[in-house]
């Protein structure tokens, strides 16, 4: 047999040295006993201080350690995560919040359809964690799904401290964002603007606002439509941020002021909204992020 035909060539996406070293980092599933009731104790004091919301703490939170957390089914599915709906709460009293828990998807059933676009200048000083990115490595793919967690948290916790009508950013652990539950208290969701045919004129200029502040920080949520954005007692509230767009470093950024703009202002417009003009929306997004 020739000497050669005894070796395989490693495929493109075959396992390197940063795969196994992940693999054998991944925690096996958790001996501790569970909590006396509900799913799982709270995870509030697994979060560091940098990976929690925002202080002061809203006093609706529940922050205590005997606090567990009980799963209610899911929220909404997408191609990158899944929403849950869980609530925290202390067994024996009334201390008790809704939260929705964000948990991006393993790397074996990921569908990264926005990456490429979104994620550029989102690189790592490590350049082998890069190419494993690029490659779509076990390893990459899991890197790409804690960028995604990562930076969806840090643009809420940016936005809240803006005034930008954004859930409360709970904490991060790991690929799972919690966050506030927007919805009611008994545990419906509120509605997507989408869904809304009421009081749209002021819904138009709450958009505005938040727009508008948006780019004077030079940001762009970069996917916005009206199937991300709820209604809850008349206030607009964004969710979906894990592709915030920083126009002024990204090549493309005044495309994603355009398309945002193009997305919101059509559907107003097509409502009937006065003064839903994607054109002058656009120029006004562009005034306001100085391009």
């Amino acid at each position: 047999m020739p000497k050669h035909s005894q070796h395989r060539r490693r495929g493109k996406h075959a396992l390197d040295a940063d795969d196994i070293a992940w693999l054998e980092s991944t925690p096996e599933t958790a001996s501790d006993d569970g909590p006396p009731e509900g799913d799982r104790w709270s995870t509030w004091d697994q979060s560091t201080p940098t990976e929690k919301g925002p202080r002061p703490y809203p006093d609706w939170l529940v922050t205590e350690l005997a606090a567990v957390d009980t799963e209610h089914g899911i929220l909404k599915t997408g191609k990158e995560a899944d929403v849950h709906l869980i609530s925290r709460g202390v067994p024996g009293t009334d201390r008790v919040c809704l939260l929705a828990a964000k948990r991006y998807r393993s790397a074996e059933h990921r569908l990264f359809h926005r990456d490429s676009g979104y994620l550029e200048g989102r690189t790592t000083r490590e350049s082998r964690t890069n190419r494993a990115m690029a490659n779509r490595t076990a390893f990459g793919k899991q890197m790409i799904a804690t960028q995604w967690a990562v930076a969806e948290f840090g643009a809420l916790c940016r936005l809240w401290e803006l005034g930008v009508p954004v859930p409360y950013p709970v904490q991060i652990l790991g690929t799972e964002i919690l966050q506030e539950f927007v919805g009611t208290p008994d545990g419906y969701a509120a509605p997507r603007l989408a869904q809304v045919s009421d009081g749209l004129d002021d819904l138009w200029k709450q958009l505005v606002e938040a727009m508008v502040t948006l780019a004077g920080e030079g940001l762009a949520h970069g996917d916005l439509s009206p199937y991300n954005v709820l209604v809850r007692d008349n206030r607009l509230v964004i969710i979906d941020l894990p592709q915030i767009v920083d126009v002024v470093a990204h090549p493309a950024g005044p495309s994603f002021l355009d398309r945002d703009a193009r997305n919101m202002a059509t559907w107003f417009a097509a409502k009937g909204v006065a003064g839903a003009d994607p054109e002058a929306l656009a120029a006004l997004l562009r005034r306001e992020a100085r391009m």
